[in-house]
């Protein structure tokens, strides 16, 4: 389906999250909450630190809180004895050592505040973000449920990534494009595409279940990394248009060993292109770690093409909403591309066809728990006294709903036509096509006839039988 002109298009609307450009101090760190300077691309970031001075403090916080300051996410995974020589003074997992991490939410849900990036969030939008990813991992939970239960053929769970999609969804104007991947259903939530037609496909009913062009959400794709092309082709068009809008494309750290993210990422710089690459580094692409595919932190590949990029807590749903927002600012101002990596991890599968528990260990998971991006803006929605118990039990309510919804609209979906396949091939109708639905048509049709034929032959021998026994 192409995509029309941004002329025909809606006007744009605010987001109702409003934004702060102020703020001061340092972002953390995000594997052990110890503060450090940020180096992002486009802005100035803080004092440097000695690697010392930073272990010294992550071992402060740690004994403060109980937990070993030594502990990283990547040290239960195969092949990391391999891993310092790989990636170790890289910092790839975001260790002490690492680089820093945008962070305004720590995992122990206290409020931190950043040079660059700031939020100013009412009660009621704190919430609403907060609801946003409750009802984004139920509906998430519930489609794994029923792929398990042979109700759809395949799952991708975004289990573990809600803050990351939820706070780049919601820092998105009406008339933003968005390109996602195949898990990007937090950012399908925030764009109103019913939770109910992402799951027609997985079902093989249909052949994506939603109009593009109404909520300006592209169709799942499922060629890993195609969509950085056809975002970045798009940003072109309408940069030519003299729109005033932006277009945000969404991919994993294993699509971005793909040949199509680097040509993409070439055509933006060089057409300065108003679109946003949003990498969630979720460290696995399928059963492969990060440190194979790279030996420098994904955001900084973007300096190599000559924009900007940047590292983000993608546990933290505020950090996140913060940063896109101002990569959106940028590239809609004309500044050209950025390249955001949401440093953030896939607690489940990769899809329902894979075993996570054949190439990582359980200690890795139980350390990213920790960081849970719901139990995180929940503590501090708690200790800011910005929601009471009724509210966190009306949402249980609301989630619950959804679900039931969710699977008795799922098993109720009809079966599709099956000469609809050949409805949209050519715009305007093929005479091959029209042989090939015909010869189809009469295949299909056979099998009627022999059904028809059967049941005679069925009949007229039962009647035989009977008149023999009676005789």
């Amino acid at each position: 389906m192409t995509v029309e002109s941004t002329a025909a298009r809606r006007p744009r609307r605010n987001s109702s999250i409003n934004s702060s450009t102020s703020g001061s101090s340092s972002s953390s760190d995000g594997s052990d909450g110890s503060s450090t300077s940020n180096n992002s691309g486009g802005s100035g970031g803080g004092t440097k630190r000695t690697a010392a001075k930073k272990t010294s403090k992550a071992q402060t916080a740690a004994k403060g809180s109980g937990r070993k300051s030594a502990s990283r996410p990547g040290t239960g995974r195969q092949g990391a004895g391999r891993q310092g020589a790989a990636q170790g003074k890289t910092g790839q997992h975001g260790t002490e050592t690492g680089p820093p991490l945008v962070q305004l939410l720590s995992p122990e849900g206290e409020r931190l505040e950043h040079p660059d990036y700031a939020v100013d969030l009412s009660a009621e939008e704190l919430r609403g973000l907060y609801r946003d990813m409750v009802l984004t991992r139920r509906f998430d939970a519930e489609a794994t449920a029923l792929q398990r239960q042979g109700e759809l053929g395949l799952w991708a769970s975004l289990l573990g990534q809600e803050a990351a999609q939820i706070g780049s969804g919601r820092a998105l104007h009406d008339d933003d494009y968005v390109f996602p991947t195949y898990r990007e259903h937090g950012v399908a939530w925030c764009r109103g595409v019913d939770p109910v037609n992402l799951l027609g496909m997985f079902r093989g009913v249909n052949n994506g279940g939603w109009d593009p062009n109404s909520n300006n959400f592209h169709l799942y794709t499922i060629v890993i990394g195609s969509q950085t092309l056809h975002a970045t082709g798009y940003a072109m068009g309408i940069a030519k248009d003299g729109a005033d809008s932006a277009v945000i494309a969404y991919f994993g750290d294993g699509a971005s060993s793909q040949g199509d993210v680097a040509e993409a990422f070439t055509f933006s710089a060089v057409y300065n292109a108003p679109v946003v690459f949003f990498c969630q580094n979720n460290q696995w692409a399928i059963s492969e770690p990060t440190e194979r595919q790279t030996r420098v932190p994904l955001y900084q590949r973007a300096q190599g093409y000559g924009f900007p990029g940047v590292r983000v807590d993608g546990n933290d749903v505020l950090a996140c909403l913060a940063v896109t927002r101002a990569a959106l600012e940028r590239v809609r101002r004309g500044e050209g591309p950025m390249l955001v990596e949401a440093f953030t991890y896939r607690m489940g599968a990769h899809t329902t066809s894979d075993d996570p528990t054949k190439y990582r260990a359980d200690e890795e998971r139980a350390a990213w728990e920790a960081k849970d991006p719901i139990l995180r803006l929940r503590r501090y929605l708690e200790k800011a006294g910005q929601a009471d118990e009724a509210f966190f039990a009306a949402l249980e309510e609301e989630s619950e709903a959804l679900g039931k919804r969710v699977r008795e609209t799922v098993r109720a979906m009809p079966d599709p036509d099956g000469l609809a396949i050949f409805d949209h091939v050519y715009a305007d109708g093929h005479a091959l096509v029209d042989e090939e639905r015909a010869q189809f048509a009469a295949y299909q049709a056979s099998f009627a006839d022999s059904d028809d034929a059967d049941v005679t032959a069925g009949a007229g021998t039962a009647a035989g039988n009977t008149g023999g026994n009676q005789s």
